[in-house]
């Protein structure tokens, strides 16, 4: 077999992509998966595997030293409101959380990952084994945005840097030229109800990553879901940032785009 690789598993899909992936690769998968975040189904494709609560670095860090991991990916994200109600840190993270000035998103992971390479655990891209996730570039649904649509990304863009600067949220709902919504805790697909019943109908969604992304974890991510929800309030364009946007279940998703008349543009902007 190939090397051992840790798996921290967040929730969603992606962990359970990421081990098939790794796996195909020949790859052992070693992982760790939250209570009440992480789906159950991942112990099928995983070699062993340690469930723990929210917050429990110490526990996390000794079941890959004694599983013999030095790789280590993040893949999947945790819930911001269980953050409030269902966080248990251990020893390990209450030392690690009284170092910090802040408690942004950005500040805490890339603390969790030194921490992690302190104790020799290296942090990987999420996407180590999977990089065809990655958004490429262009327009990826039969209908193109209009002249005004474009507009309403272009101003959107901007706005979206700006939160994701500083360490807000990653997606914006804007329509003709005003901000309806700004993703905060509640997550993307809240963030798009709220914006596409405020706008009515014909809200753009722009979804980017952030200027300072760290693209071993956070990085933003679309799916069928997202489609879903903004045929749910009628809203027109999706737009994602190329090579810095994972895409689950593309082909699916983009079908289901085009059946609902949305278009979904994938940029590189300056």
């Amino acid at each position: 077999m190939g090397e051992k690789v840790g798996l921290i598993a967040g929730n969603g899909q992606f962990p359970l992509i990421f081990a098939q992936a790794a796996i195909k690769e020949g790859h052992q998968v070693m992982a760790v998966a939250h209570k009440g975040e992480t789906k159950p189904e991942l112990e099928k494709y995983v070699k062993e595997i340690q469930w723990i609560r929210v917050g429990q670095l110490g526990k996390l860090i000794k079941f890959f030293q004694k599983a013999g991991v030095k790789k280590v990916v993040l893949a999947g994200g945790i819930k911001k409101r269980r953050l409030f109600t269902e966080i248990f840190p251990d020893f390990k993270a209450i030392s690690l959380l009284s170092r910090l000035k802040n408690k942004h998103d950005d500040v805490v992971l890339r603390a969790i990952a030194e921490e992690l390479e302190k104790e020799g655990l290296k942090i990987y891209p999420s996407t180590l084994y999977a990089p065809s996730l990655l958004a490429p570039e262009g327009c990826l649904t039969k209908r193109v945005p209009t002249k005004e649509e474009k507009r309403e990304i272009e101003f959107g863009w901007k706005i979206a840097r700006d939160i994701g600067r500083l360490d807000i949220g990653q997606c914006v709902v804007v329509k003709r030229q005003i901000v309806v919504a700004v993703e905060a805790i509640e997550g993307t697909d809240e963030t798009i109800r709220r914006g596409g019943k405020l706008a009515k109908e014909g809200a753009v969604v722009i979804k980017i990553s952030k200027p300072q992304q760290d693209l071993r974890f956070d990085v933003p991510a679309v799916g069928v879901d997202t489609i879903n929800t903004m045929q749910e309030v009628k809203a027109s364009v999706l737009a994602i940032e190329a090579g810095k946007t994972l895409m689950f279940d593309r082909k699916r998703m983009l079908d289901t785009a085009d059946k609902a008349g949305i278009s979904v543009v994938s940029l590189r902007w300056p």
